[in-house]
């Protein structure tokens, strides 16, 4: 199996700050949700739309990262074991950590624990429209996501500077902190009002609904900065449009807005539209990349071959 690639000068990441869900009592644990619910405090960064939810802070950073680091690695050994994983020369493996190379360094700018990361970028040989960046800075993308919409270098850009943002937003630790308050604010409650399971069952269903809205802030907060990501690198931010109505088109039959966890495309090309004179500022200023790629020729098959 080829080496995970890793951005040179980014160091495995140090040890986090302890977990806050290790309060002891109940009453302390009630007293710890109150406020964050009553208080949404969040981490202030350069960029305005790096702001965190202060529900990450009730899981540790560093077993998030340490368990995506684990999964991350194991996908890379079953993609090996099935000789789909892009080897380091491969064209397209080439192109997306160039881009990454380009993203990254402003990563630390919305969250500075972004500066210790190992970052490692990876092919997937699957016809899957998927790619994503796991806590720490675990990037991989799916060879049919690049062959299907055939992908031109900004399109690419914006899908990266999403993915990341979603990292760098720690949208992952946000989720697994509103999944612990929710269930011991259901626990807490049942027991208080002598529910039992019927309280639990009630407040189950309560929580999936939190989840599916926070799931589409979470989808809409990392467009915005993956498109400021992205402009910075120097890939034009109008390659969302493009992006997003390549995406309508591979996706006919999707379930509509109401029923997704995601923003349909729709609402996202025209909350891209809406950026658009905020972050094509920051595009006309910075450095252009110099070098250009082109999309795999498409494909039948799991292949990556390109």
């Amino acid at each position: 199996m080829d080496r995970p690639f890793v951005i040179p000068g980014h160091l495995d990441a140090g040890p986090g700050a302890p977990c806050e869900g290790a309060l002891h009592g109940r009453r302390r644990v009630a007293a710890a949700l109150l406020a964050s619910w009553a208080w949404p405090g969040v981490a202030v960064a350069t960029i305005p739309e790096c702001k965190r939810s202060s529900f990450t802070k009730m899981v540790s950073a560093q077993q998030v990262e340490q368990a995506a680091g684990q999964q991350y690695q194991q996908m890379l050994q079953q993609a090996s074991g099935k000789r789909a994983l892009g080897p380091k020369d491969h064209p397209q493996v080439l192109r997306l950590r160039y881009i990454a190379q380009r993203i990254i360094p402003f990563a630390d700018e919305c969250n500075p624990a972004a500066k210790s990361w190992r970052w490692e970028v990876n092919l997937i040989g699957s016809q899957e429209l998927n790619a994503f960046c796991m806590p720490g800075g675990k990037i991989a993308f799916y060879y049919g996501i690049l062959s299907k919409l055939q992908l031109d270098d900004d399109e690419v850009a914006a899908i990266m500077g999403h993915e990341i943002s979603h990292a760098l937003l720690e949208h992952a630790r946000e989720r697994m902190g509103k999944t612990t308050a929710t269930r011991l604010g259901i626990e807490l409650g049942a027991a208080l009002l002598g529910l039992g399971n019927a309280g639990r069952m009630a407040g189950d269903l309560g929580g999936q609904l939190l989840t599916l809205r926070f799931s589409r802030d979470d989808e809409s907060e990392a467009d915005r900065l993956g498109m400021i990501m992205a402009a910075k690198a120097g890939y034009d931010p109008r390659a969302g449009v493009t992006l997003w109505k390549k995406m309508m088109a591979a996706s006919k039959g999707a379930p509509p807005q109401f029923l997704s966890t995601h923003p349909s495309s729709e609402t996202r090309i025209h909350d891209i539209e809406a950026l658009l004179p905020r972050v094509e500022p920051i595009y006309a200023a910075a450095p252009k990349p110099t070098q250009r790629f082109g999309p795999p020729a498409s494909k039948a098959g799991s292949s990556t071959s390109g």
